[in-house]
């Protein structure tokens, strides 16, 4: 376990040297925040039903591009897939760490780093910023509560899942089209292009299947109470049985890859 956090602890310090890559990653998400702000304040005021009031959508908005370092679908770790395609993967079969979950904590840190250096300049912004476009406080102490909750349950699954991503080009040995189909199914079903209420019933039904709600719609509409506390609780256990599944089916994916490598030489 010690070595497992000596891991952690060097990706984090090393990954806090990017600074400058945070700062652009601020602009970028303020650009979109506001964009997407305004895009569906257009709408609103076009008058007709909508599936979730306007401060709650505005929370919304804020929160993902606030945490989008932690909930982006995709990271790509190219020392890994580098590993992977020029064979020095083999090199794993002899180290003392156990290779998945090496790699897991380094990603998981990755994340951590990027989203701590990005999200309190932004949610300051969003506090501070007038009608109609400012980010509200919490529905409730519960609900702040269940959102972290949710969100570092988030972390978890989306770290697992884009793992299992990566330990799939050990099949595959080319990353390009499984990992930008998944970017794009994830994205759309984590509430990343639209958010889930304003799906269509049937595919509302099938986003709610899946385990992609869990890292973004989940934590940050239970925020603005646009999930009930009542329903957030059983969520948190969804959470944990999407964890659970989506770490076990890597970790036995990755065995059985590491199994059948071969070192040749002498």
């Amino acid at each position: 376990m010690k070595s497992y956090l000596s891991y952690f602890r060097l990706r984090f310090i090393t990954n806090l040297q990017y600074r400058m890559e945070a700062i652009a990653g601020i602009c970028t998400q303020i650009f979109f925040a506001l964009i997407f702000i305004m895009v569906y304040l257009a709408f609103y005021e076009s008058g007709g039903n909508v599936p979730m009031n306007w401060q709650e959508l505005v929370n919304y908005l804020w929160l993902q591009q606030s945490f989008f370092a932690l909930i982006y679908p995709f990271d790509r770790e190219n020392e890994l897939l580098d590993m992977i395609k020029n064979g020095n993967l083999a090199y794993e079969l002899v180290r003392p760490q156990d290779f998945y979950f090496k790699w897991y904590v380094k990603m998981l840190a990755k994340r951590l780093v990027a989203v701590l250096l990005r999200f309190v300049p932004l949610i300051i912004l969003a506090i501070s910023l007038p009608e109609p476009f400012h980010l509200s406080g919490p529905y409730s102490i519960n609900n702040f509560i269940i959102f972290i909750v949710a969100l570092v349950l988030g972390l978890f699954l989306v770290t697992a899942l884009n793992l299992f991503m990566h330990i799939l080009t050990m099949f595959t040995l080319d990353e390009k089209g499984s990992m930008t189909t998944y970017s794009v199914i994830a994205d759309i079903f984590m509430g990343g292009t639209v958010p889930i209420p304003f799906f269509p019933t049937w595919l509302k039904h099938i986003a709610e299947f899946l385990p992609f709600r869990f890292i973004g719609d989940f934590p940050f509409r239970i925020y603005s109470n646009s999930i009930p506390l009542e329903e957030g609780y059983i969520l948190i256990i969804g959470s944990i049985i999407w964890i659970i599944i989506t770490i076990s089916l890597g970790y036995l994916i990755s065995r059985v890859s590491l199994r059948k490598a071969v070192i040749q030489g002498g």
